[in-house]
Parts: C-alpha cells; structure tokens; sequence
C-alpha cells in the first residue's frame, strides 16, 4: 500500500490528546477482537486506561503518542509513570496496514527516550505471549521478558508476559 521510505519520511508521531480517544479505544476493542479473539470485557479496560490517563496524567513525567500519515491515524503508545524510577509502556498498538514498516520500532524509540528524557531509570509493560512481532521488538530494543504465566482473561486463555528494560 505505502512504500516504506515515503511512508516512513511522512508519518508524524504527535501528543495524543482527547479527541484521539474513540478511535483508540476502537482500534484495540476490534483489532484484539479480531486478531486475538478478545470479547467486549477489552474495550472498557482500554477505555478506563484512557479516561484515567486523560483525567490525571502529569504531561511532565507521562505521555501518549498517535501516529498518523496524511489524516490517518496509524497507532499510539504511551509513557506513564509507575514511581519515580520507573514507567510503564501501555497501550501499543499499530493499525495492520503500518505494521512490518519500522514505524513500531520509531514509534518505541520515541517513548523510551521520552522516559529517559525524564530521568526513568527502568520501563515495564504487560503483554501477551500471542504479541510475537511486539515481543521481537522489544527484545531487539533491549527488553527482557521477566515473568510468563497462564491466564484467563478477556474470554480465554491467555499467557501474560512482563518485560523490562533499563534505561
């Protein structure tokens, strides 16, 4: 659909804000529906880690991020703070069309140099083992896979993972 190059030199990864919020609560309600067979128990989740990030995050320590290309939104990430050595990845996500181009790689980037920019010493994120390309990534990025377990969430069986990086 894009060519890598032109759509890598043109996307823009901008400061979430409210307006994004439908869209990403969306996005992650239907693509884990569809890609990973989540039921509706996975929106209201993603829409309260929304609704509290914009209700109480301090922009001086914690961000979002949504990547878009000429209008269309294309992913977001966040930043937030678990203490005062330590973030917390949340809510990664890439619409499939901008997946396998580097834009998830950037879009990384951009969220721990944000969390090294404000003198986080560690990062931490909770997953899914299904998330194979993410957990390639984050391995690639430095991250390591600390804990793994059984668990039944969102209408299945799933195996959670916990990463960790140090910064």
């Amino acid at each position: 659909m894009w060519v890598h190059d032109t759509l890598m030199k043109q996307v823009e990864i901008r400061r979430f804000d409210a307006a994004d919020r439908d869209w990403l609560v969306d996005q992650h309600s239907g693509l884990y529906a569809r890609e990973e067979g989540f039921d509706d128990s996975f929106g209201p989740l993603v829409a309260g880690i929304v609704d509290d990030f914009l209700a109480h995050h301090d922009p001086t320590c914690e961000r979002g991020w949504m990547a878009h290309h000429e209008g269309q939104r294309l992913g977001n990430i966040f930043c937030v703070r678990v203490n005062a050595q330590t973030a917390k990845l949340r809510l990664f996500l890439l619409v499939p069309e901008a997946r396998g181009l580097g834009l998830g790689r950037r879009m990384l980037d951009t969220c721990m140099e944000f969390a090294r920019d404000k003198g986080y010493r560690d990062m931490e994120l909770w997953t899914h083992e299904s998330q194979t390309a993410a957990g390639a990534l984050y391995a690639k990025a430095g991250w390591q896979m600390v804990q793994s377990r059984p668990a039944f969430s969102f209408g299945k069986e799933n195996i959670e993972q916990t990463w960790v990086v140090t910064l």
